[in-house]
């Protein structure tokens, strides 16, 4: 099987090899003896959002402010 690298830098899979991974959404990405290894990961979705805010530079007080902010505000209407 083939895959084909896009101008834009990305690689579709083959369904073949997907199929053996149906629950699988992401995959470490490593070298080894010049070879590109995929292996899959779970992640848990608390941990992608955290890098995300992380990334955002939004911090833990940011977001317990604003659930603060959020609350006062359903109480106070």
């Amino acid at each position: 099987m083939l895959a084909k690298r896009t101008s834009e830098d990305r690689i579709t899979l083959p369904r073949a090899v997907i199929a053996d991974f149906p629950d699988s959404l992401y995959f470490e990405v490593t070298k080894e003896n010049g070879r590109i290894v995929l292996t899959p990961v779970r992640l848990r979705w608390a941990d992608s959002v955290r890098a995300r805010l992380s990334e955002l530079g939004i911090t833990e007080a940011d977001v317990a402010g604003a659930v603060a902010w959020a609350r006062r505000a359903r109480e106070s209407s």
